[in-house]
């Protein structure tokens, strides 16, 4: 895998993540479980992408 596509992925994967964490805390105030699902798949997303800084970190120029 190229080096920009990494790069894209990250940024999409961590600020979708954060986004959609946003919008599960939001939820939660009228429907709870859905809320929790939101923010626990927002959740995974971003550390998919905090992940995904380290491989970059760790690949060559």
């Amino acid at each position: 895998m190229k080096t920009s596509t990494v790069e894209a992925l990250v940024w999409v994967l961590v600020y979708g993540g954060l986004l959609l964490l946003c919008l599960g805390v939001f939820v939660a105030r009228s429907d709870a479980p859905l809320g929790w699902l939101l923010g626990g798949a927002g959740g995974a997303i971003a550390a998919g992408g905090v992940a995904l800084i380290y491989v970059r970190s760790r690949m060559g120029p």
